[in-house]
């Protein structure tokens, strides 16, 4: 589904990203990890051609992402708060989502529905508009953003982030059910490396922009992440 090739980026002189080659199927939950200031945004970042590539392409279904818009219709994200709209209530933000991406009211309305306990109460009826919600609720309200429309990958930056312990566990089920029980493309950046294994079949580790480690995930895989970040 996604295929990378030659991919850098230079900012000021200096390479920040340098990948060779990275192919990931269909499908699958990928799992990336890495220090601060490892790549990993900047990687997220060409993916959704936020930036421009200082070489290399990137394509989503065959489609160059920096060529075309064709793959927007099938792919969506949550990086961080600045994807919201911060004047509007949640209601109101994905209902615009959900116009964006041709589903009705009632259409959003019934995927709301399905995450009633993921929101616990705090994000849908509260008057209140996105910015004034706490980060932890605006990460849950971005993040069910991204999942209306049925997209085919999905692209969620430190999603376990500022998130309660109960909420991460809730987190975990939907992208276990979201890429085994539909297919979807899960791409999940994390500093937590028990989240991270629990969820993606395969861990790629970056450091320094470069892809250093690409691991199918078993019952080892933690071990083996902690005895590499321990140095």
């Amino acid at each position: 589904m996604i295929e990378i090739n030659q991919i850098s980026k230079v900012y000021n002189g200096k390479s920040v990203l340098n990948i060779d080659q990275l192919s990931i199927p269909k499908g699958q939950s990928f799992g990336l990890v890495g220090n601060n200031g490892a790549g990993k945004t900047t990687l997220f970042s060409l993916l959704l051609d936020l930036i421009q590539p200082s070489t290399g392409s990137i394509s989503n279904n065959g489609i160059e992402v920096h060529q075309s818009e064709a793959w927007k219709p099938f792919t969506s994200s949550f990086i961080d708060e600045s994807f919201l709209i911060g004047y509007l209530t949640p209601e109101e933000y994905f209902y615009f989502v959900g116009d964006l991406r041709n589903q009705s009211k009632a259409d959003v309305d019934q995927l709301l529905a399905q995450f009633e306990d993921f929101f616990h109460g705090e994000i849908l009826n509260q008057k209140k508009y996105l910015r004034d919600l706490s980060k932890g609720n605006q990460k849950k309200a971005g993040i069910v953003a991204a999942l209306i429309g049925n997209p085919e990958v999905i692209i969620l930056d430190e999603p376990f982030a500022n998130l309660d312990p109960t909420t991460q566990i809730r987190l975990k089920k939907i992208i276990k059910d979201l890429s085994q029980q539909k297919g979807v493309s899960i791409l999940v950046s994390s500093h937590d490396l028990m989240h991270v294994t629990d969820v993606c079949e395969r861990i790629v580790v970056i450091d320094k922009g470069e892809l250093v480690k690409d691991l199918k995930t078993n019952d080892a895989t933690l071990k083996e992440l902690e005895a590499y970040f321990e140095g």
